[in-house]
């Protein structure tokens, strides 16, 4: 009688455990789940540099997916991903995507820019191989990461009208984005603007004084009114941008905090990937000029510059 009453509480399961590089990628498995799903970088969290803990390594081990970004994004952790991908599921899931989508490495021929998650677009593509992934190691949850994805989708196309009204605001001859490392490409390339960064695709690239000089200069020419440090990069860079135009004679202000490699806090809007990108989209189309709510789309957002 005692056995047959407890065999039911035997029989269940525990929840899968999954875990994920970027913040970005953790959110996406959040919402198509809805389990808790871990996160290896958090608010602040440089990707492109960053190498994985004992406690990362541990919480690896025992994880039964880890879903990583690819594209040479975790450029210090690939080896230690593809040898634990021998014995465990782990799937990189930006490197799925079709080449011919994907804008060229600025320093190695055979790679290509990671930050996809800048364009809506291709990051619900992502957001479709991260369920596909879900559903083929976890069955049991594959109806809910279809649903959920189609959900999502209904979400980016909302924030990927947003972004087109607010941006296409900005005056032709301020479209043009200075930034602490060359993040925002697929920004640009979606909605039209001149992207130039001060480090090129990896933080771990280093910015010379010519490169400054030559920003300067065209921070000048433009008449650009405003310059963006990102919450995972040093400012220093960005300042000597202000500090080298201010000496010819044209003010120049930070027009904002971008989120580039890493989410908001954890916990608010800005810590989602929608939020990250409905701040990113209104701050940028304020500070330049363009017409955008001040708490963005969903008049969630923290108060913004511009």
């Amino acid at each position: 009688m005692a056995s047959a009453l407890v065999a039911p509480m035997a029989a269940a399961s525990p929840a899968p455990r999954i875990l994920a590089t970027t913040g970005m990628i953790a959110d996406a498995a959040r919402r198509l789940t809805g389990l808790e799903v871990t996160a290896l970088m958090g608010p602040g969290m440089d990707p492109h540099g960053y190498r994985q803990t004992r406690s990362d390594i541990a919480a690896m081990a025992r994880a039964d997916l880890v879903l990583w970004h690819g594209l040479y994004l975790e450029a210090q952790m690939e080896d230690f991903l593809t040898e634990l991908a021998r014995n465990r599921p782990v799937v990189a899931v930006a490197d799925a995507l079709p080449k011919q989508m994907l804008r060229a490495h600025d320093i190695y021929p055979d790679r290509y820019d990671p930050h996809v998650w800048m364009d809506p677009t291709l990051w619900a593509d992502v957001v479709d191989i991260i369920a596909a992934t879900l559903g083929k190691t976890f069955p049991a949850l594959a109806d809910k990461a279809q649903t959920e994805a189609a959900v999502m989708r209904a979400d980016i196309t909302g924030l990927q009208t947003y972004a087109q009204q607010v941006l296409a605001s900005v005056p032709a001859e301020r479209r043009l984005l200075v930034t602490a490392h060359d993040a925002f490409g697929y920004f640009g390339r979606a909605y039209g603007f001149e992207v130039q960064g001060i480090q090129g695709l990896s933080t771990e690239s280093e910015a010379g004084l010519a490169r400054v000089t030559e920003l300067v200069d065209l921070l000048v020419d433009r008449k650009i009114p405003a310059v963006f440090v990102e919450t995972s990069v040093s400012d220093r860079s960005i300042r000597a941008l202000i500090e080298g135009a201010a000496a010819q004679g044209h003010e120049v202000r930070i027009g904002g905090a971008l989120y580039s490699d890493a989410m908001g806090p954890d916990g608010t809007y800005e810590g989602t990937w929608l939020g990250m990108i409905d701040h990113n989209v209104t701050t940028i189309a304020r500070a330049l000029g363009g017409a955008a709510p001040e708490r963005g789309r969903m008049d969630q957002l923290a108060q913004v510059a511009g």
